[in-house]
């Protein structure tokens, strides 16, 4: 269909305090499946720096393998496949938390074709109402 427009709902955040030299641009997190943290979910949280999250999947995979022996390897596997699932959902809420862990607070929500143009929007907006 030409002229098709997928657009997704951001979350906007920024500093309670602004650093001097920070990235003026804030951090958008998008409202969507995260097929990265699905199918990789270390390197998703690695990147974004999501160590707790991080540290409780590895938890989770310690006690899939312990597991393993009562309920059987194919149940792990299935289980496996649940707690990827979850992560695909609800990844971007994890970064979410991070970001108010780190001192950022959510300032709006956009809607927009893409992360770049989110953040441009906020920061004319912004910049608009100064």
């Amino acid at each position: 269909m030409p002229g098709k427009c997928v657009v997704t709902l951001y979350s906007v955040f920024e500093r309670s305090a602004p650093r001097r030299g920070a990235d003026p641009a804030p951090p958008v997190v998008p409202e969507k499946f995260s097929w990265l943290a699905a199918l990789l979910p270390p390197v998703f949280m690695l990147y974004h720096g999501l160590w707790l999250a991080l540290l409780g999947f590895l938890l989770v995979l310690v006690a899939l393998y312990f597991a393993a022996s009562w309920v059987g390897a194919g149940a792990v596997v299935w289980l496996y496949l649940l707690v990827a699932l979850y992560l695909g959902f609800e990844a971007h809420n994890l970064r979410r938390a991070a970001l108010r862990r780190r001192g950022f607070r959510h300032r709006a929500e956009l809607i927009a074709p893409a992360a770049d143009l989110a953040q441009l929007t906020w920061l004319q907006r912004r910049s608009a109402s100064r």
